[in-house]
């Protein structure tokens, strides 16, 4: 404890003098870090990118095969931040193209959450699939983002497409999503290849 707390010390901004730039201690290590294992500082981003890789795809195949139960050992728990916001862009073309003129402008974003998401695709006869671009992952090894653009195709039209975000966490068992958020556009609906 008495190491720890001098370490902490140590590592205090205050600590380093910013006027004295001949003071070599700055480049060298304190005796703090050179007792830190080196595997504890090493990050294994290839071993958390592979598991991160297979939530990717079993959230993927999830909603393809319209599997409730795969799709909800994915998340933390079932009440996570769950958000998508649509672009003004798409705000103006849904609300030009509303069928009743006294309809409202449709709201910015809207919440849920992973089960009523997946449900209602479990309801729907058509085929649909989520799929994923670009796809980013920065994690320390204990906290992770996962970051890509997607394309949400119903029955072989692309309903909507945008940006999404994961905010995921290493738990006891393995890493779960903690959050989703997303952007939405929309547009007339196009057929996709396939």
């Amino acid at each position: 404890m008495r190491f720890r707390s001098q370490c902490a010390a140590y590592t205090h901004r205050s600590h380093f003098r910013r006027n004295d730039e001949n003071d070599i201690r700055r480049s060298l290590p304190h005796p703090c870090l050179l007792a830190v294992p080196q595997h504890a500082l090493a990050q294994t981003p290839a071993a958390d990118r592979q598991q991160i890789e297979a939530i990717v795809e079993t959230f993927r195949t999830s909603i393809i095969n319209k599997d409730k139960d795969s799709f909800m050992t994915l998340f933390l728990h079932e009440n996570i931040t769950w958000s998508g916001v649509t672009t003004d862009a798409s705000l103006e073309h849904i609300y030009a193209n509303r069928k009743d003129p006294k309809l409202p402008r449709p709201p910015k974003y809207f919440s849920s959450n992973p089960r009523k998401f997946i449900e209602g695709i479990a309801r729907n006869s058509a085929r649909m699939e989520e799929t994923f671009e670009n796809v980013r992952i920065d994690s320390d090894g204990e906290v992770a983002q996962v970051w890509f653009d997607y394309n949400f195709i119903e029955g072989g039209e692309k309903q909507n497409w945008g940006k999404e975000s994961w905010q995921m966490v290493r738990t006891e068992s393995g890493w779960k999503i903690a959050a989703v958020v997303w952007s939405m556009e929309f547009g007339p609906p196009k057929k996709t290849a396939g």
